[in-house]
């Protein structure tokens, strides 16, 4: 397990030093980078050394119902007649974070660098305390959302989801991972009663406003647009708006049968038909501009070397700034799979899994964000996004915004995710100053 920093280390504590803390922790040595899924011994010990961190710090440490941790800073002077009788002190807080789960074979950024982001941030925002530069106005608090990626229940955003109600929490429960154990089963054997799991009134309306911080997953802060002459593109950028964004199970049914004795003439093989429509997907997402498709998972079953599959499931990612473009696609996809399986003596069948419109962050803490950032990052960009996050899921909620941090590679959920220290560093700081200015 992570060890938190404590004492001076812990007062000066910096992004980079909280990220080295937990460079160790998931590491995947099969597929390289970092395997992280909810429920994991490397997530349990991810979040028990954020519960270490915040508690070092002061911070009041809860989880909620729908397993989300909450560290507070609340008013000292609310709770002495600061506020109405009988209102909430932590109505309307300011909140950042992000998630600690990752994909299979991740970088280390994805995630934790908003949480360890959010740590650091507090540091600074607790000295300006002390020195009498910032006086808040209202509640702080620093949320660990659990399973954004979906990698182990196959839902994106599961907690975020749960919390706003943008899930059915019978249906959440009912999500099985790759050993069958339902997400039901796995709250509970980790404390949670499934029962209490669900839109959550309370903690909604704790949510003033919503900043998180994240590293860039895609090139945009390194175009031609954004860089300077020695091709260096700015260290942040506020976050105009994310692809609608689903993901859906398309499942090949043909006949299982023996690999040595059936003839290749009398075979109805669902991998040949989920393997046309591999290309197939990948032409219909080629063919629309602004558009991504992708298949980046198939399970054929029973899976035996020697056996022709029964059935072969795939998993799709679409993605598109129009919501309308997106649902054509999928339609497109899915006549075009039934074609395919009709001339292999195979069925085709879609279902969704989920499903999120295109988000367009809040126009007001948008501007605040990109003021406070230009004291940082002077002529801090605009940057639309095609990947997803818990904050667009809050979105529909409280007004919400987020800060990208420059990965030079370009690359995200793979190893090769990368963000440079100086870039990390200036991150928090453009986080610190977003946070003061809303506090």
């Amino acid at each position: 397990m992570t060890e938190p920093l404590t004492g001076e280390a812990q007062r000066f504590a910096t992004v980079n030093s909280l990220m080295s803390a937990i460079a160790g922790t998931g590491r995947d040595a099969r597929r390289g980078g970092y395997s992280r899924p909810v429920y994991s011994t490397a997530e349990l010990e991810l979040r028990e050394w954020f519960v270490a961190e915040a508690t070092a710090r002061g911070l009041a440490v809860e989880r909620d119902s729908n397993g989300i941790i909450w560290a507070w800073w609340d008013l000292p002077d609310r709770h002495d007649g600061g506020a109405p009788a009988g209102a909430d002190p932590r109505a309307g807080a300011l909140v950042t974070g992000s998630h600690l789960d990752s994909v299979p074979g991740g970088g280390p950024f994805d995630g934790p660098l908003g949480v360890a982001s959010a740590l650091a941030a507090f540091d600074v925002l607790k000295m300006r305390e002390a020195a009498g530069t910032l006086a808040r106005k209202r509640a702080f608090a620093i949320a660990v959302f659990p399973e954004e990626e979906g990698s182990a229940f196959g839902v994106a955003c599961l907690g975020s989801r749960l919390l706003t109600g943008a899930i059915d929490p019978v249906r959440a429960l009912n999500l099985t991972d790759e050993r069958g154990t339902t997400f039901a089963d796995a709250s509970r054997a980790h404390g949670l009663d499934p029962d209490a799991m669900g839109r959550d009134e309370l903690a909604l309306s704790r949510i003033g406003d919503f900043v998180e911080l994240h590293v860039e997953q895609g090139r945009g802060l390194n175009t031609e647009d954004y860089t300077d002459a020695a091709g260096r593109g700015p260290a942040v950028a506020v976050a105009s708006s994310i692809l609608g964004h689903g993901r859906w199970r398309l499942s090949f049914t043909g006949q299982g049968n023996h690999a040595g004795t059936t003839l290749m003439t009398d075979r109805a093989d669902p991998m040949i038909a989920a393997s046309q429509a591999v290309l197939a997907i990948r032409s219909i997402g080629a063919a629309q501009p602004g558009a991504r498709a992708t298949v980046g998972r198939l399970e054929p079953v029973p899976g035996g070397t020697n056996v022709i599959a029964s059935r072969v499931d795939l998993w799709i990612d679409v993605r598109h700034p129009d919501d309308a473009v997106t649902a054509a696609l999928v339609t497109r996809i899915l006549e075009q799979a039934q074609q395919i399986a009709a001339l292999e003596g195979c069925a085709a069948e879609l279902t969704e899994e989920s499903l999120s419109a295109t988000v367009h962050f809040d126009a007001s803490l948008t501007r605040a964000l990109t003021a406070s950032a230009a004291r940082t990052v002077p002529g801090t960009p605009a940057l639309a996004t095609g990947a997803g996050h818990d904050a667009g899921v809050l979105a529909s909620e409280v007004p919400t915004g987020m800060l990208f941090v420059r990965n030079p590679s370009g690359i995200s959920h793979s190893p090769e995710e990368y963000v440079e220290d100086d870039d990390a560093a200036t991150g928090t700081a453009a986080l610190a100053d977003a946070l003061g200015d809303l506090l």
